[in-house]
């Protein structure tokens, strides 16, 4: 525990002692009640704080990830709640989450996913325009050094970096098509090479 969650941790405490002490002096008639309350009180946010903890190994036992079955050299996708698949690559070594769109020609990054994967944005040249559904967006053409999908790795890929505002990077038909076979079903995108 780092000394910053320690100080938070002896503050909600103290709080708790604070708040638990006004509650036993204003209900001093009926004690027992106000201690069942109490007690059940603090069970809650002790439920709350060990929800929290597990939040992340929960997660990844409900919604499952891409998962590489290298015997039939595959990589399975789950359909997100959300209903879009949705993959993380390394890009130039960096993780940057996409959303599959068939309906996108090429890798479109989000300028932040840019510069996180070693893109310089200063001086790149937004010459060419996309049509999305917000409307006309400029671009700029760049080459990925390298693509890494779960140890497929495809060196120099073309992509777009959008100029416009976007919720998050698109993996689009130019990388889908480096696969000998996509298919969808049962809840499931395969990928195989």
């Amino acid at each position: 525990m780092t000394s910053d969650q320690t100080a938070s941790l002896i503050y909600l405490l103290l709080l708790g002692m604070l708040v638990g002490s006004y509650a036993l002096v204003a209900s001093r008639r009926n004690l027992g009640r106000s201690l069942r309350h109490g007690a059940l009180w603090g069970l809650i946010f002790l439920g709350v704080i060990v929800g929290y903890g597990l939040w992340e190994d929960v997660r990844s036992t409900v919604i499952p990830r891409q998962s590489v079955l290298s015997e039939q050299g595959q990589i399975e996708v789950p359909l997100a709640r959300d209903g879009h698949y949705h993959m993380v690559l390394d890009i130039n070594g960096v993780p940057v989450q996409f959303v599959v769109d068939t309906g996108a020609s090429d890798i479109v990054l989000t300028q932040a996913d840019a510069q996180r994967a070693g893109i310089e944005l200063d001086g790149l040249p937004f010459l060419g325009t996309a049509n999305t559904a917000n409307g006309t967006v400029p671009t700029a053409r760049v080459r990925l050094d390298e693509v890494d999908l779960n140890g497929i790795v495809d060196q120099r890929v073309p992509a777009l970096v959008n100029g416009g505002e976007m919720n998050g990077s698109l993996l689009g038909m130019s990388y889908l098509n480096r696969f000998s076979e996509v298919s969808f079903g049962n809840g499931k995108m395969v990928l195989t090479r």
